[in-house]
């Protein structure tokens, strides 16, 4: 793989995380069957498939005769539960045209926070790549409530993707990529902050924009973890193909430089902070340029109830979040400790990812 052809690396991806909308599913009948074949010719070719789908609460929204997509959490619960079924069904005779099983697996932003579940349920996945079946992973929106929800199912991809090792994320969707300000699509994203984001801000709201702002964060996400994403049009039978094949196909994100362990991944990105800690300047610049544990005696302050183990946030003195990282005290002690000098160390810079 060179810069000049950065997309030659999709071709040898051995483990792929593909995620569907369900704008697509909703509004296309033949998008099951298209995405069966395509994930066929991709297991033909010797790779492992784990798609990220949605469109629970749309066919239940349907099913239960609701008008519109309902905006209570029992009623959304109650679609998503009537809707799993229609989904897996719909899935299972379009996969099972093409030979291939298909496993469903529910999930919710609890179970990848806690390392324990987390790690079941890469146990699982990797049992059922094993058995040569597709995994199927959707939200559990049937149960889940707002504390262990995914903001979305492009967070989910992203989460998913560290989680099996996946060396791509495609993000299907109804778009043929990320459009610049004439409207032309781009084919490479080097650095998402600096290249992508700014497109998306520029343009006014609108339908698509929020949907591309998520898909921009799953990608920086992704990226961050080593992988290749790619933003593509799931209208098109041959998109997939095309991908994997190299070719210029909706817009690709270039694995970043800096790249994040599996743990430090998962500190950034799955566990959601329960406090903040402040630091002085000189503790800010530490931690910040010199990547320096966070010490007692650069605190100032402590925000929040956690424990030790739990994601806090760290603040530096002008107000502006630093990182994240684990706590290795509670927030009692922490106070406790405070400005004082010591051996104690309150974020481990091997717990510490910093932005």
């Amino acid at each position: 793989m060179t810069d000049a052809n950065p997309r030659a690396a999709l071709q040898k991806a051995r483990r792929v995380v593909i995620k569907i909308g369900s704008s697509t599913l909703a509004h296309d009948s033949q998008a099951y069957g298209r995405l069966a074949s395509s994930v066929r010719a991709l297991t033909n070719a010797g790779k492992q498939v784990v798609l990220v789908s949605s469109g629970a609460i749309a066919l239940g929204t349907k099913k239960l005769g609701y008008r519109v997509r309902p905006k209570e959490m029992a009623r959304l619960q109650a679609a998503a539960a009537a809707g799993q079924s229609l989904l897996m069904r719909a899935y299972e005779e379009a996969f099972a045209h093409e030979k291939l099983a298909v496993a469903q697996v529910l999930l919710t932003h609890a179970d990848l926070a806690d390392r324990v579940r987390a790690n079941n349920a890469r146990a699982a996945l990797k049992a059922l790549f094993e058995a040569h079946a597709v995994p199927i992973l959707n939200e559990n929106d049937s149960v889940a409530v707002e504390e262990i929800k995914f903001g979305d199912n492009d967070e989910l991809s992203a989460m998913v993707t560290p989680l099996v090792d996946a060396d791509a994320l495609v993000l299907l969707s109804d778009v043929e990529g990320l459009l610049d300000s004439n409207g032309t699509r781009v084919s490479t994203v080097y650095d998402v902050a600096t290249e992508a984001v700014p497109l998306v801000r520029a343009k006014k709201s609108g339908v698509g924009t929020g949907g591309m702002a998520s898909k921009l964060e799953a990608a920086r996400r992704a990226t961050l973890a080593g992988a290749y994403v790619v933003i593509a049009d799931a209208r098109k039978s041959d998109t997939l193909a095309r991908i994997f094949s190299g070719e210029d196909e909706g817009t690709l994100f270039v694995p970043s430089a800096r790249r994040l362990t599996a743990k430090k991944h998962w500190i950034a990105f799955t566990l959601r902070p329960r406090g903040d800690v402040w630091l002085d300047p000189g503790a800010s610049a530490a931690v910040s340029a010199k990547g320096k544990s966070v010490l007692p005696i650069g605190v100032t302050g402590v925000r929040g109830d956690f424990r030790a183990g739990d994601s806090v946030r760290v603040v530096g003195a002008n107000g502006v979040e630093l990182g994240r990282g684990l706590a290795r005290c509670s927030s009692l002690e922490a106070v406790v400790v405070a400005g004082s000098k010591g051996d104690a160390v309150l974020v481990h810079r091997d717990e510490l990812v910093v932005w």
